[in-house]
């Protein structure tokens, strides 16, 4: 598989990127799936959907916020209808957050390894920890 497109992060006041993919809710009624025919790819959010580095067909933008986690936006094949910020109480999980240099590349879905990273613990919607990790000793190891 193909090393994969991040997601979008506003974290803390600043614009990031998750090495993650959170999914997106079934049957949601402000996210709605769209044609093929309606994806503009001359529009610089949609230029990977389509190819192999975006298997989703997705780009997720997304935020936390006071302790929760929410979608605020969807390019390429789906979109999100309404102004305001979809509260993700779908989602529980641990989504990961690249700093620091790229140590190592691998071609393959979000493996690829960074100097640190920040690990969010989520459950339903809800920050309940956060970490860093310092991955800078363990590729010594390699």
């Amino acid at each position: 598989m193909t090393a994969q497109a991040h997601e979008k992060l506003l974290y803390e006041g600043e614009q990031v990127s998750m090495s993650f993919c959170p999914p997106l809710p079934e049957g949601h009624p402000r996210i709605i799936e769209v044609s093929p025919d309606e994806i503009d790819h001359n529009e610089p959010e949609n230029f990977l959907i389509g190819s192999t580095a975006c298997w989703r067909g997705y780009i997720g933008s997304w935020e936390i916020r006071n302790g929760k986690f929410y979608l605020t936006g969807i390019s390429g094949r789906y979109k999100m209808t309404g102004e305001t910020p979809v509260f993700a109480d779908w989602f529980s999980g641990t989504i990961r957050i690249p700093k620091g240099k790229q140590l190592h590349y691998v071609h393959a879905g979000f493996e690829t390894v960074y100097e640190k990273e920040i690990h969010v613990n989520i459950e339903k919607g809800l920050v309940i920890k956060t970490k860093e990790a310092d991955n800078r000793a363990a590729q010594n190891c390699r």
